[in-house]
């Protein structure tokens, strides 16, 4: 009886409805990503001289994604399809730390090769 009452009161949101913790826990993701593209572009050109930009891209836009990311998640009220934005935080997070370390990594090595 009570597991209906609870069942009863819970929204239900579409898996194609946008939510606002949908739309943060997106662009948390796609700013992440680009992070890590710029930090996977800047390893593979680390050695070319062309200074330390696109390592400092990667790496703040990583800590935004990973931050942004873990907001989402901390103020998610459900799991993965809620409509909390779950799924989304959880890539900006995991994105953002693989942009961070790609882009320490190409500013180490462009580092030790000036």
């Amino acid at each position: 009886m009570i597991n209906s009452l609870l069942l009863a009161g819970a929204t239900t949101v579409g898996a194609a409805t946008l939510t606002l913790d949908r739309a943060v826990a997106t662009v948390a993701a796609l700013v992440a990503l680009a992070g890590a593209i710029a930090g996977g572009l800047a390893l593979a050109r680390s050695g070319a001289g062309g200074g330390p930009r696109r390592s400092f891209v990667a790496m703040a836009a990583g800590a935004v994604g990973t931050l942004a990311g873990i907001l989402v998640l901390a103020t998610a009220d459900g799991g993965p399809g809620t409509g909390n934005g779950v799924v989304g935080g959880y890539a900006g997070v995991m994105f953002g730390l693989i942009a961070v370390v790609l882009g320490g990594l190409a500013l180490l090595r462009s580092r030790r090769h000036a």
